[in-house]
């Protein structure tokens, strides 16, 4: 017969990361869409490729999407969409809470 299983203990390094992985936005899930799609507020993704509309956040990982998914068009630079240039924050939009903001 064996002895009693010992119970493990976790480490304070292991539970650390446990609470960070748990609080910490990664950015997934239907409240990281947005952000991840670049149309409020720029987002993480900052180009669009003009053939298939889909974005990447940097012009290396375009490169990547361009070589995979259109191998027959040659890859140019300027014909990508940059969101953050064209994404403007609107100013004229009431805010909730601040007195005054809201417009008649």
């Amino acid at each position: 017969m064996t002895g009693k299983a010992k119970p493990k203990k976790h480490t304070a390094k292991e539970i650390a990361a446990k609470v960070d992985a748990a609080t910490t936005n990664r950015g997934g899930g239907k409240a990281g869409l947005a952000d991840r799609s670049g149309q409020e507020k720029g987002g993480h993704a900052k180009l669009e490729c003009p053939l298939c509309k889909t974005t990447a956040p940097d012009m290396k990982s375009m490169q990547i999407h361009h070589d995979a998914r259109h191998p027959k068009i040659p890859f140019d630079e300027s014909k990508l969409i940059n969101l953050h240039v064209s994404c403007a924050p609107e100013t004229s939009k009431a805010r909730p809470g601040v007195r005054g903001s809201f417009k008649k």
